[in-house]
């Protein structure tokens, strides 16, 4: 977002520690995480949590689930009727990216319903050795959130370069797809950071195009509150690397990135506002006037 807009949700806030969570694991079968997470999504299109029964973790004294279920970073039961995961959703669009270090994925979800349209990201974590799902990591947007607008979002992801493999000369290390990542929410605290942006570079936030003329590098705001509590999954082979986190003031988030040869070429961003009333629809920011527009899609 921009400067302009972000100072209509600045807020005082305790400055909190950055914590990078990462899980860690032997390298896990890349098919194996593909078909949990495809049963995932059959799972969020039915709202049966039933087809990824083979999948959950259980543990005593009764054999209990003991999956890890979080949505908007905050721990649910997987099995109440009241969570996102319980509710049939038609998936319009999806895609997913493999994280065979940590045994996970990230999928992205777009459901464009006019009654109750979706914008969700998932990092999926599995036990390398029992391929059971340990943790459910999702951000779950809808309208009232951030620039939420599921058919622009829609739009902009089907004229964007499709999940496959990158070329050899384009795949960038693990570690340089974190800093990439690590600098553009530091960069927010610190106008010093170099961030590797490429050229051109589209950013997403929500429904709303926010970058420039094929510029991410324009009207960044300073703020004073760091993004803290990042969970991360990255995919090498397509140069993704999806972040979980608390976003500054406004809250729950999640940022995807696309990188070809260390440079940030895609943003995609996802910001929960509505759980915060001291923030409000859209996190007190003006809405664009392009989001209210049919764009005939």
């Amino acid at each position: 977002m921009s400067s302009r807009q972000m100072q209509h949700v600045m807020r005082p806030m305790k400055m909190g520690l950055e914590v990078e969570i990462f899980e860690t694991s032997p390298r896990c079968d890349r098919e194996v995480i593909k078909i949990a997470t495809s049963r995932y999504l059959i799972a969020q299109s039915t709202g049966q949590l039933g087809w990824l029964s083979s999948f959950l973790s259980s543990g005593p004294p009764s054999n209990n689930i003991t999956t890890i279920y979080t949505e908007n970073l905050i721990n649910q039961s997987i099995t109440s009727p009241n969570n996102t995961l319980s509710t049939p959703l038609k998936i319009d669009y999806s895609r997913t990216a493999i994280d065979t270090i940590q045994c996970a994925s990230y999928t992205e979800i777009l459901s464009i319903s006019p009654s109750s349209p979706y914008q969700i990201a998932t990092q999926l974590f599995l036990n390398p050795s029992t391929h059971k799902i340990t943790r459910l990591n999702s951000i779950v947007t809808t309208t009232g959130d951030l620039y939420f607008n599921a058919s622009h979002a829609l739009h902009y992801a089907l004229q964007e370069s499709p999940w496959t493999p990158l070329p050899p000369h384009l795949i960038t290390r693990r570690e340089t797809l974190l800093a990439a990542a690590n600098s553009y929410f530091d960069i927010f605290l610190n106008k010093s950071i170099h961030v590797p942006f490429g050229s051109p570079c589209t950013r997403v936030v929500g429904g709303y195009l926010d970058s420039v003329n094929g510029d991410c590098n324009t009207d960044i705001p300073d703020v004073t509150v760091g993004t803290v509590n990042r969970t991360y999954v990255v995919d090498e082979e397509l140069g993704i690397v999806d972040v979980i986190a608390h976003f500054g003031i406004l809250g729950p988030d999640s940022h995807q990135f696309r990188i070809e040869k260390g440079e940030i070429k895609e943003i995609h961003s996802m910001t929960v506002c509505r759980l915060d009333e001291g923030l409000g629809s859209n996190c007190g920011a003006p809405m664009p006037t392009a989001l209210g527009e049919d764009g005939g899609w």
